[in-house]
């Protein structure tokens, strides 16, 4: 049965024809195999076939030209996911200054992949002795990195307004969070 797809038969150690095409291969000669659709297999001298798999090879019809065969389907390896965070809830705890409030977050990598770097954004809102929020002051942290695939971090931060937006009788509530990270 001849070979379909993109294969290329090239001879064992023997002679060739005149015309320079290659003679059939005899018994006692190992045959090369193709292990995979437009893979370009060439038979070595000792009976093994390269090429299918592997790196570059020549191309036997050109020997400036450099093939490279695919991969077969079981040495496919995949990439890492990318990392995917997430984080908690901000829990919020007093502190002795009014302008200030200790804030931890749990952060989370569901992720194949560490995250290495990123920024924390807290959104600190001034409220009022009536409970009217009075106006809302960002603030930005490092993220606690690095974060190792699978892995959970928590992380507490002192966050801090200034002294003058929060008059006696207010005081802050940091309730939003965003994260940047890569």
């Amino acid at each position: 049965m001849a070979p379909t797809g993109s294969v290329t038969l090239v001879p064992l150690d023997g002679p060739r024809r005149e015309s320079g095409a290659p003679r059939a291969a005899d018994r006692n000669a190992p045959a090369a195999k193709a292990t995979s659709p437009g893979a370009t297999v060439t038979a070595t001298g000792t009976g093994t076939a390269s090429g299918a798999g592997g790196g570059p090879s020549r191309d036997p019809a050109d020997p400036g030209r450099t093939t490279t065969a695919s991969p077969s389907p079981g040495a496919t390896s995949r990439p890492a996911s990318p990392a995917a965070l997430t984080w908690s809830d901000p829990s919020r705890a007093a502190t002795d200054r009014r302008w200030c409030e200790d804030v931890t977050l749990t952060f989370t990598n569901s992720g194949g992949t560490a995250v290495r770097s990123g920024t924390v954004t807290f959104g600190t809102h001034v409220i009022g002795a009536l409970g009217v929020d009075w106006g809302t002051v960002t603030s930005d942290v490092a993220l606690p990195t690095p974060i190792g695939a699978g892995a959970r971090r928590e992380k507490t931060w002192t966050v801090c307004v200034d002294a003058w937006r929060v008059p006696l009788g207010m005081h802050i509530e940091t309730r939003d969070v965003t994260v940047q990270w890569k």
